[in-house]
């Protein structure tokens, strides 16, 4: 009786070892499943992690890119907007000299109507080239002195030397065409004959 409960007792032993073990492999399974998904969510983070990065990066990407066509597209508008006040600058900065000019014109046309004794003409004429001179002074224009002047070669072109005692060195002895300036800018220079001594 012992014997039979002895094995009974093995066996139940046994039967009951099985269903540890057996109870204990679905656990087993049911803890290796759990660490499965969770290395599996940790890729899954990974490779979210990353394209989650590069989409951000793409976005500030797009975004530098707009903000850098934008600025392009303001400094040519600016660069357009600065010729075309400059082109218009220049435009009535010329009108402004032109109308200046006009009342001269309008003498000039005066003048060609009226018939006169050449004396008058030439006293009318006079006042017309008085009158331009006037109207040059008030832009800025001045002749440049020229005849008994030391040659200037920054203001004085010369086209002629001529053998002279009667005349320091390097002289202008005749001005041949006048210079302007305008403020301190060379119009253009003074043509001139120029003295030197033998």
């Amino acid at each position: 009786m012992h014997a039979v409960m002895g094995k009974s007792n093995g066996k139940s032993e046994a039967e009951t070892a099985g269903l540890d073990l057996e109870h204990e492999l679905p656990a087993a399974e049911g803890e290796d499943q759990p660490s499965e998904s969770a290395s599996s969510g940790a890729a899954a983070g990974e490779v979210s992690g990353p394209a989650a990065e590069l989409q951000k990066l793409k976005a500030e990407r797009d975004s530098l890119l707009d903000r850098l066509a934008r600025a392009q597209a303001e400094f040519e508008n600016a660069r357009r907007r600065a010729s075309k006040e400059q082109q218009e600058f220049r435009d009535y900065a010329s009108a402004d000299a032109v109308k200046s000019l006009l009342p001269v014109l309008d003498s000039f046309e005066r003048a060609l109507q009226v018939r006169s004794e050449p004396g008058d003409f030439r006293g009318g004429v006079e006042l017309i080239y008085k009158q331009l001179q006037d109207a040059l002074s008030k832009l800025g224009v001045r002749a440049i002195p020229a005849k008994g002047e030391p040659f200037d070669p920054h203001v004085h072109e010369a086209i002629e030397m001529v053998e002279t005692s009667d005349a320091a060195d390097h002289e202008v002895l005749e001005e041949l065409q006048r210079g302007y300036k305008i403020k301190d800018r060379l119009l253009r220079p003074a043509m001139v004959k120029v003295a030197k001594n033998p």
